[in-house]
């Protein structure tokens, strides 16, 4: 697991995972069920798409959109194992552990909270 700040640095130099933002309905959605119910979504797609050591579509479990946890997701790394490898060294091939879930869902909660703050 990698330092949140060296993280975003480095996300901030990519230019596809910088390329994503959160539109209008996620915005609205953010707004209209609150933070804290949507890094509740965040951890249930984090046990139930990343948590488990075999997943039979990884590279493809997550959305592009119709969530701003998948926006998220894929703006910061965290949308399949081979990213969560090359970007965080959270190893693929096993379960993760409660530590790595936790270490994603911040990962998650910093971004939309940067990303939802008014212009």
């Amino acid at each position: 697991m990698r330092d949140l700040d060296e993280l975003f640095t480095a996300l901030a130099k990519s230019t596809f995972r910088a390329g994503f933002k959160l539109n209008s309905k996620d915005l609205a959605y953010l707004q209209q069920k609150g933070l804290s119910t949507v890094l509740d979504h965040a951890e249930a797609f984090i046990q139930s798409r990343l948590a488990p050591a075999v997943i039979e579509n990884d590279g493809k479990q997550t959305p592009m959109r119709g969530h701003p946890v998948f926006v998220a997701q894929h703006a910061t790394a965290c949308c399949c194992r081979g990213c969560l490898q090359k970007w965080h060294r959270i190893p693929q091939g096993r379960e993760l552990t409660q530590a790595e879930q936790a270490y994603i869902a911040v990962v998650l909660e910093k971004w939309l909270r940067e990303k939802a703050k008014p212009a």
